[in-house]
């Protein structure tokens, strides 16, 4: 798929959506907030619920979300340098974490909450709420603009009839 592709039809979707330019730019921002979390598959649930909770765009949400989803390939570095900004910031004094190496876990580790949580979960969730919250807040101001001229713009040219009245 081409991801500019993708990117232009999701953004379509987006105009097209009938709602004010504020729940818009919410639901795009919530969900591009909760697309930086390593939550996977509770990414898009959070971002409905959290969406609903301060009524925003569902739907906006939901495809902000899930635009994540071409980001696939850089994700694994993107991951790493939240785990480092959140590492920094919960080390007292700050110190940016050693080099990663391979761990050697027993399969059950992988199953515990504990290991997640008391290994790089933390750190890693810490670092995507820091990292993510100005893209956040970068996305909301974009979308408010580009949606609220789309509206205006679609205001001052409405569409011509499909047949003219006799």
């Amino acid at each position: 798929m081409n991801p500019r592709r993708w990117l232009h039809e999701h953004s379509l979707k987006l105009l097209a959506i009938r709602d004010t330019p504020n729940a818009i730019a919410g639901g795009v921002a919530i969900g591009i907030f909760f697309g930086f979390t390593p939550l996977f598959g509770l990414k898009t649930l959070s971002a409905i619920f959290f969406a609903w909770l301060t009524g925003s765009n569902i739907i906006a949400a939901v495809l902000a979300a899930t635009a994540h989803d071409i980001l696939i390939p850089l994700m694994p570095a993107i991951y790493l340098g939240e785990y480092k900004v959140g590492f920094w910031l919960l080390s007292n004094p700050h110190q940016w974490p050693a080099k990663l190496s391979r761990m050697h876990w027993h399969a059950y580790a992988w199953r515990e909450w504990t290991t997640f949580l008391f290994g790089a979960g933390l750190p890693l969730l810490l670092g995507s709420a820091i990292c993510g919250a100005p893209v956040a807040a970068l996305a909301f101001v974009l979308s408010k603009t580009i949606v609220g001229r789309h509206q205006r713009k679609k205001q001052a040219h409405p569409p011509a009839p499909d047949s003219p009245e006799i």
